[in-house]
Formats: C-alpha cells, sequence, structure tokens
C-alpha cells in the first residue's frame, strides 16, 4: 500500500511538472511573418498574395546602415518573402507566368533592383541563385512618412496598380497588371 501511494506521488509530480513545461512558449519572433494580398473586389479570388517577414527597424537609417546599399536584400525577415500569381501578370511591365516565386531587392539610394527568382522555399538571400531569375526591373525609391516595420501592401492610383514596399521614410513601389486586364486596354 505504502509503495502504491509513493507511487502515485511520484507519477503526480512528473505529470505535473510536465504540463508546466508544455506552457512555456519561445520568445516571440521579432520579425513575424504577415500576408498581403491583391483582389479586384473584396469577395473576389486573389490576384497576387504576398508572404513576408516584418523586420523591425534598429538603426537610425534602415536603407544604407540597417540594410547596406547595393547587396542583395530578402526584402524582409526570415525566409525568403514569396509572391504568389494567381494569373499572368505585368511586374514592372515585364510578364511574369502565374505561379509562385521569391522577391530579393538590391536596395539603392535613389533605385532599386526588384528581382523576381525561382528558387523558392529559402532562408534569407543566403542561397540567391541568379541563374535563377525570372525577372529583374528598376524602380525609383521615394520618400514618405515614416514606418518602424517593414511593410508590403498594395495600392491603387489613376486606374494604375503597385506592390508598394515600405520602411523607414522610403517607399518603392512597382507597377502590376493582370495579364486580361492588359488585353482589354489593347
Amino acid at each position: 500500500m505504502k509503495n502504491k501511494i509513493i507511487t502515485s506521488v511520484i507519477f503526480c509530480v512528473l505529470l505535473s511538472t510536465g504540463f508546466g513545461y508544455a506552457q512555456i512558449f519561445d520568445k516571440l519572433d521579432k520579425a513575424p511573418v504577415d500576408i498581403s494580398y491583391l483582389t479586384h473586389r473584396k469577395a473576389s479570388k486573389p490576384l497576387v498574395k504576398v508572404v513576408y517577414g516584418r523586420p523591425q527597424k534598429e538603426a537610425d537609417q534602415v536603407f544604407g546602415d540597417q540594410v547596406p546599399y547595393g547587396e542583395i536584400w530578402r526584402t524582409g525577415a526570415n525566409e525568403a518573402t514569396e509572391v504568389k500569381f494567381f494569373t499572368d501578370m505585368s511586374f514592372g511591365r515585364k510578364l511574369v507566368k502565374a505561379g509562385t516565386y521569391v522577391m530579393h531587392t538590391i536596395p539603392g539610394e535613389k533605385e532599386w533592383i526588384v528581382i523576381l527568382n525561382s528558387k523558392t522555399d529559402t532562408w534569407g538571400s543566403f542561397f540567391y541563385d541568379a541563374t535563377k531569375d525570372v525577372v529583374r526591373i528598376k524602380v525609383p525609391s521615394r520618400e514618405s512618412e515614416e514606418i518602424d516595420v517593414f511593410s508590403i501592401g498594395f495600392k491603387e492610383q489613376f486606374n494604375n496598380t503597385f506592390m508598394v514596399l515600405g520602411w523607414d521614410s522610403t517607399r518603392v513601389d512597382i507597377p502590376l497588371a493582370a495579364h486580361d486586364v492588359i488585353l482589354a486596354k489593347l
């Protein structure tokens, strides 16, 4: 009887210890993942989906300091940013087939190179392979209000659609158009 009680007490102690550890979470990621969608109407199928990490500003000036000019950047944090086109799209006025791509950038003071690459499921830009580039475009950067967390969104302006990259006081507008929209304008 005494052995059963001791065994039961030890079992309960071990069981409660295990439950205590099950409630401990790793530290929260400082660059959580976000998803941004481009749709024409709220209830319509998306045209573009972007999955990216959202790093936070850690320096006085993000571009040129925290993210160096002239070097390949994962365009976010952690895993490389993925862009999925649900239809053929014009990306910076270059036609890209429907599919999933990784977006890398090379920030510059006045102009950025934006790259769509077919080598998906990669961590950052560590395994970037230029031979897998699908398209490279150059777009100007501009000044805007300051934001502390990297963000990707979409905007429509004067019947044009843009994917907007924004962090610190820098914005980069990438022209987009669905293939069927381009054909309708012809």
